[in-house]
C-alpha cells in the first residue's frame, strides 16, 4: 500500500497487461526516483523493490480493497434505510457511486476530506460515535470520522435539552457575554430561550438595562449585544446599510429644482469670472501676436471663442491649490510653465488691481510655560531649563506646539505687479503665467445653458416662494411642543428653536426643517437614539471594540493623546485609565478637577473601520437624511463629487471629554468659540454625571477666588479690582437658571448677522482670555477663527450690555441631535462627561456662507490653522448642479416618452 501511495499509476492499469505495465512502472519509477526526497509520504524515499513482488502485493491489496468497499457500502445502505428522505439537492453522492470495478481512489478520498469540518459540539459527536461503534470497527480511522460527521448532521439540532440519570433537565449557566458559568446567578431570556447573562456582565456592560428586560428579551434578541463575538458580526451592519435612503422620481425632481434654484446665481457668477479672464487672455494673445508681427495691436482683436486654455493635467484624484492664498482651484487658473506656480483667478484680479491679499506673512504668538503653580494663581517663574515655548497661530487649541516655518518674507507681494496689458510675470522671474483649465473648455458654459433652460420653467421659479411665509410653529395659537426657548432678544421672532421628536417626524417635517434652516437657525431633534437598535455607547464598550487586541491586522492602540483643558497641552494616557476618569472624575494635586478631552478619537478615517457597528448605528439615527446622510443625502452636496475625486473629511468624528456642571472659569471642558466651514449635525450618544463632593466644592471655591485675584492683578494691577465673591456669585446665579439636571452639554450658537458685533467685542476684550500654559492672550489674528476664546457667563452678560446681542443658549440632552448651520459661531461646554459624534455636510441653503468663509480664510496668514481650503465648496456646487440638471433632464425625457405613448 505504501508503494501505491508513492506511484498512483499502478492502480489504474489492469492486471492482464502486467508485463506491459511493469515496463511502464519501471520507466516511471526510475524517472521519479531521481527526484529524491520528494517521492514517498512525508519525504521518505521509495526503495527499489523487484517488480514481481510489487505486482503480487498489488493483487492482494486490490482484493482487500474490494472487500472493504463492499462492507462500507453495506453499512451506508443500512444507515440510509433508517435516515428520513431529504430533498434531492441535499443528498450526498455516494462515495462508491462509480463503477464496481473502480476502487475508492484519490478522487473520492479528496472529496470526502474537503467535506470534513471541525465539530462544533463534541457531545453530539460522542453520542453518534457510541451508537455506531460496531460499524466503525470494520473500517479505517478516516472513514470512521467521516461517518461520525455524517451521523452528527442527522442528529437533533443544537440546543436540545439534556437530562441527568433520574430524568431531570440539566440547565446550562454559561453567560453569553463572558462565556463563563462560575459567576453565580444568571438571567435567562424567555424570548429566544437559549441565551443567558450573568449579573456582573449585566451590571458592567448594560448598566441601564434592568434584569426584567433581560428576561423579556436579551440583547441578542434586540440586536444590540456588545459581547466580543457579536461586535464582530457584520449581519447588523449589513442590515443597517441596506436601509439606504431611496428617492422616487417625484422627490428627485423636487429636490433637483430646489437645488438648481438656490445654486444658479453661484453658477452665473462663476461663469462670468471665467469669461472675464478669457477676455483678458484674448487681449494678451493679441498683444503677443501683433507685437511679434510689428502691427498695432489696438487695431486687431482675438475673438474670445478662439481662446482655448491649456489643460492643466490635474487628475480627478488630485487637488490644485493657489500658491498664494491656499484656496483650492476648481477650473480656470494661471500657471507658470517654468516652476509650476499656480495662481487662482481671484488673486489674478487682485494683482492687476494692486491689492493682492492672501499671502500675508506668518504670525507667531509666544506662550511661556511658567509651571503648574502659575495655573493656580502662583507666581511667574520660568523653569530652570529653558522651557520657554513659542507656538504659532497654527497651534491646535489642544496646545500642540508647532515650530515656526521660516521663509523669506513676501517682499514680492508689494513688488509683484502685472503689466499694464494684464500680463502677469511669475515670481520666479523666468516665465509668464499662462491660462489653464481643469474641466473641458466649454464645460461650465454648457452646464449654465442647460441649467438656465430648466430654471426658466415655472415650477422651478416658484420652488422657494413657500419660504417667504411665516412658519406655522411660531403662531401663538399653534401647539408649541416642538419649540424650545433659547434666547430673550427684544423685538425678535427667532428666540425659539424648532425642536421636534425623532419618532414623530413625518415627510412634511422636512419642509418645516427647511424653513428654519434657510433662515440660518439651528434645529434640535430629540431622542434620535430611540430610533436605533440600541447598541451601547458606553465608553468601555467602545474601547473594547476599538482596541482590536486579537486582530493582527491592526496595531494595538491602548494609549491615546488627550488635551488638558487647564493649560491646553497634550498628555499621553492609557485608554482604560482615561475612561476610568471619564466615569469617576480625576483631580490634580491642588484638588482642582482635571478635565481631559479626546478630539477626533478614533480618527475619523478609522471610525467606520474600527467601530463599524457604531458607525452604522449613528448614521441610521440621523434625522432629515436627505441632508445628513453621508452617502445618499440628495441635498448633501458633499456626496455629489465624482467617485475618483478626493473627498474632504466629513466624519463621523467623536468628541469624548470629561465635564462637570459648575463653570470653573479655568480648565472647563469646552470647545472654544469657532465657526465651521460646513454644516454639521452633533449627537450626544452618552453622558455620565460626575458629582463634586462638598469638600471638593470648598476647595474649588477657594481656588476660584485666587484665580479671580490673579486675573485682576495681571490685567489692572491694584486698580479697578472687583470683588471675587461678586464675580463667582454672578456666574453661579446665571448657571442655575440654565442648567438642566438631564443635560449633558451647554451650547451657545450666535446668529450670522451678529458676527460683526461679536468680533468687535472679542477684539476689545481679548486680553482677558487665557490659552496655552494659562497665558493671557497677547494678540488675536482673527477673533473667531483662532479658536482661542470661550465666553463665560460673565462675558455673555457684558456682551449683551455693550452690543445688545446674545446667542441661542440651550442644553443638549442625551439623544439630542443638534444641526448647526455653516457660518454660525458656536461654543460648547460639557456639563457631564460626554461622548458626542458629529458629521459634516453641505446644504444648498448655506453654500453662500461657505463661500464667504472661504474668502475669510484665504486672507489669513500663511501658517493659520484655518488657512487651507479642504472643503472645495465651489467644486461641490458645480457637481451638485450637474447632478440636478442630469436628473431633471432624465425625468422630463421619461415623462415625455410616457405622454407620447
Amino acid at each position: 500500500m505504501e508503494f501505491d501511495k508513492a506511484e498512483g499509476k499502478v492502480e489504474r492499469v489492469s492486471v492482464k497487461e502486467e508485463g506491459k505495465t511493469a515496463d511502464v512502472e519501471e520507466m516511471d519509477f526510475e524517472k521519479a526516483e531521481g527526484k529524491g526526497p520528494k517521492l514517498g509520504r512525508k519525504g521518505r524515499k521509495v526503495k527499489e523493490v523487484a517488480f514481481p513482488q510489487r505486482m503480487s502485493s498489488r493483487k492482494s491489496c486490490q482484493s482487500a480493497k474490494e472487500k472493504i468497499e463492499k462492507l462500507v457500502q453495506d453499512v451506508y445502505q443500512s444507515e440510509n434505510d433508517e435516515r428520513p428522505k431529504r430533498a434531492p439537492k441535499k443528498k450526498r453522492r455516494s462515495v462508491n457511486g462509480c463503477s464496481g470495478g473502480e476502487s475508492v481512489g484519490e478522487e473520492g478520498t479528496r472529496k470526502r476530506k474537503q467535506r470534513r469540518k471541525p465539530s462544533k459540539d463534541g457531545t453530539d459527536e460522542e453520542e453518534e460515535g457510541e451508537s455506531n461503534e460496531e460499524s466503525f470497527k470494520k473500517s479505517r480511522a478516516k472513514r470512521c470520522s467521516l461517518r461520525a460527521k455524517r451521523g452528527k448532521q442527522d442528529s437533533e439540532p443544537k440546543g436540545k435539552k439534556v437530562f441527568d440519570e433520574i430524568g431531570k433537565e440539566i440547565e446550562s449557566n454559561m453567560c453569553h457575554q463572558c462565556q463563563r458559568n462560575d459567576k453565580g446567578k444568571v438571567v435567562r431570556c424567555t424570548s429566544c430561550k437559549t441565551k443567558r447573562y450573568c449579573v456582573p456582565c449585566m451590571t458592567t456592560w448594560y448598566p441601564h438595562m434592568p434584569e426584567e428586560a433581560f428576561a423579556e428579551a436579551c440583547p441578542v434578541c434586540l440586536h444590540n449585544c456588545n459581547c466580543k463575538s457579536c461586535m464582530r458580526l457584520d449581519g447588523p451592519i449589513r442590515h443597517l446599510k441596506k436601509l439606504a435612503v431611496k428617492y422616487s422620481n417625484e422627490e428627485k425632481m423636487q429636490y433637483s429644482r430646489y437645488t438648481l434654484q438656490i445654486l444658479l446665481p453661484f453658477l452665473i457668477k462663476f461663469h462670468a469670472e471665467q469669461m472675464s479672464e478669457k477676455e483678458m487672455e484674448a487681449k494678451i494673445q493679441a498683444i503677443k501676436f501683433f507685437q511679434f508681427m510689428a502691427v498695432n495691436s489696438f487695431l486687431c482683436r482675438v475673438p474670445v471663442s478662439e481662446v482655448k486654455p491649456q489643460k492643466s493635467g490635474c487628475q480627478q484624484n488630485e487637488r490644485i491649490y493657489c500658491d498664494n492664498c491656499k484656496t483650492s482651484i476648481v477650473d480656470f487658473h494661471r500657471s507658470c510653465p517654468q516652476c509650476s506656480y499656480d495662481l487662482c483667478l481671484t488673486c489674478c484680479q487682485e494683482l492687476r488691481e494692486g491689492r493682492l491679499q492672501g499671502g500675508d506673512e506668518e504670525v507667531v504668538i509666544n506662550f511661556v510655560d511658567y509651571g503648574n503653580d502659575y495655573l493656580h494663581s502662583g507666581n511667574k517663574e520660568k523653569k530652570t531649563k529653558n522651557k520657554e515655548e513659542n507656538t504659532e497661530i497654527t497651534d491646535d487649541p489642544s496646545g500642540k506646539i508647532v515650530d515656526a516655518i521660516t521663509r523669506d518674507p513676501a517682499k514680492l507681494k508689494s513688488e509683484w505687479k502685472s503689466t499694464e496689458t494684464g500680463i502677469i510675470k511669475c515670481c520666479c522671474g523666468e516665465g509668464i503665467l499662462e491660462l489653464k483649465c481643469i474641466f473641458k473648455d466649454d464645460w461650465v458654459s454648457e452646464l449654465l445653458s442647460r441649467a438656465e433652460k430648466l430654471a426658466s420653467r415655472d415650477e422651478v421659479a416658484d420652488v422657494t416662494k413657500k419660504f417667504e411665509q411665516k412658519c406655522l410653529c411660531l403662531d401663538e395659537k399653534s401647539d408649541n411642543n416642538k419649540l424650545r426657548k433659547a434666547a430673550s432678544r427684544e423685538n425678535s421672532e427667532d428666540n425659539y428653536l424648532y425642536c421636534p421628536v425623532a419618532k414623530d417626524l413625518e415627510d412634511d417635517d422636512l419642509k418645516h426643517f427647511q424653513w428654519h434652516w434657510s433662515n440660518g437657525e439651528p434645529v434640535i431633534v430629540s431622542d434620535v437614539l430611540e430610533t436605533t437598535l440600541g447598541l451601547s455607547w458606553e465608553p468601555m464598550v467602545m474601547w473594547r471594540a476599538f482596541r482590536q487586541i486579537s486582530n493582527t491586522k491592526h496595531d494595538l492602540l491602548l494609549d491615546v493623546t488627550a488635551i488638558n483643558c487647564l493649560d491646553w497641552c497634550q498628555v499621553d494616557i492609557n485608554v482604560h485609565k482615561f475612561f476610568k476618569g471619564y466615569l469617576e472624575g480625576v483631580y490634580d494635586d491642588k484638588g482642582w478637577p482635571l478635565i481631559l478631552k479626546l478630539k477626533d478619537w478614533p480618527p475619523s478615517e478609522l471610525f467606520e473601520k474600527r467601530l463599524p457597528r457604531h458607525g452604522a448605528e449613528f448614521i441610521s439615527c440621523l434625522p432629515f437624511k436627505a441632508y445628513s446622510h453621508p452617502r445618499n443625502g440628495y441635498l448633501n452636496l458633499a456626496v455629489k463629487l465624482p467617485k475618483k475625486s478626493l473627498k474632504p473629511d466629513m466624519g463621523p468624528k467623536t468628541y469624548i471629554a470629561y465635564g462637570v456642571a459648575q463653570e470653573l472659569g479655568r480648565g472647563d471642558s469646552v470647545t472654544k468659540l469657532h465657526c465651521d466651514m460646513s454644516d454639521a449635525v452633533n449627537v450626544l450618544t452618552h453622558s455620565e454625571d460626575v458629582t463634586l463632593k462638598p469638600e471638593r466644592l470648598v476647595t474649588i471655591r477657594k481656588l476660584q477666588k485666587e484665580h479671580a485675584a490673579q486675573d485682576e492683578m495681571e490685567l489692572y494691577g491694584d486698580k479697578q479690582r472687583q470683588s471675587e465673591n461678586e464675580v463667582i456669585e454672578k456666574q453661579n446665579q446665571s448657571e442655575n437658571d440654565i442648567i438642566d439636571p438631564e443635560g449633558g452639554a451647554l451650547w451657545d450658537i450666535f446668529r450670522k448677522q451678529d458676527v460683526p458685533q461679536l468680533e468687535e467685542y472679542i477684539k476689545k476684550h481679548f486680553k482677558e482670555f487665557r490659552h496655552i500654559y494659562g497665558n493671557l492672550l497677547p494678540q488675536v489674528v482673527h477673533p473667531i477663527h483662532d479658536q482661542t476664546v470661550y465666553l463665560t457667563v460673565e462675558h455673555k452678560r457684558r456682551l449683551k450690555e455693550e452690543y445688545g446681542i446674545e446667542p441661542w443658549t440651550f442644553v443638549q440632552k442625551l439623544g439630542d441631535a443638534v444641526f448647526i448651520p455653516a457660518g454660525c459661531p458656536h461654543q460648547v461646554r460639557n456639563l457631564k462627561s460626554c461622548i458626542k459624534v458629529a458629521l459634516d455636510f453641505v446644504s444648498p441653503e448655506n453654500v453662500s456662507e461657505c463661500l464667504r468663509l472661504t474668502e475669510e480664510f484665504r486672507v489669513l496668514p500663511q501658517n493659520h490653522r484655518a488657512k487651507e481650503d479642504k472643503l472645495e465648496v465651489k467644486k461641490m456646487a458645480l457637481h451638485a448642479i450637474r447632478w440636478a440638471v442630469k436628473d431633471m433632464e432624465k425625468i422630463l425625457k421619461t415623462k415625455k416618452k410616457w405622454y407620447a405613448s
